[in-house]
């Protein structure tokens, strides 16, 4: 089963409601060398489900001392692709290795690479 690292709107019970159906199970951890910024979101639905006009997004600092707390959670293939559907045009969704050590995929600003 993939893990997914959220740090914003995917940690909301009515957005996990709204694109997978149940609430999901995690366990909280960081991501570091990673900064949090907003980006205004204007897709209809998204803004539906978040009741949100900004959400958090990713850049890569490479800084030991910026980190993100966040949860990982363990989901579904399925609910991946849910989740990617969920996600606007400035996301993008690389590998990353949480603080947990285990490999998460995670959603950062398309303009970002993993590495």
């Amino acid at each position: 089963m993939p893990l997914l690292f959220s740090y914003g709107t995917l940690q909301l019970p009515s957005v996990q409601l709204a694109n997978f159906e149940r609430l999901l199970q995690g366990q909280a951890d960081s991501l570091q060398g990673w900064r949090q910024d907003m980006v205004e979101i204007t897709d209809p639905q998204v803004l539906a489900e978040s009741g949100e006009r900004f959400h958090p997004i990713l850049r890569r600092t490479n800084a030991a001392q910026d980190a993100v707390a966040g949860t990982v959670f363990d989901i579904s293939a399925a609910e991946l692709l849910r989740a990617d559907s969920y996600e606007v045009d400035d996301y993008h969704r690389p590998a990353v290795q949480p603080a947990s050590a285990s490999t998460a995929w995670v959603y950062v600003a398309r303009d970002q690479q993993a590495a």
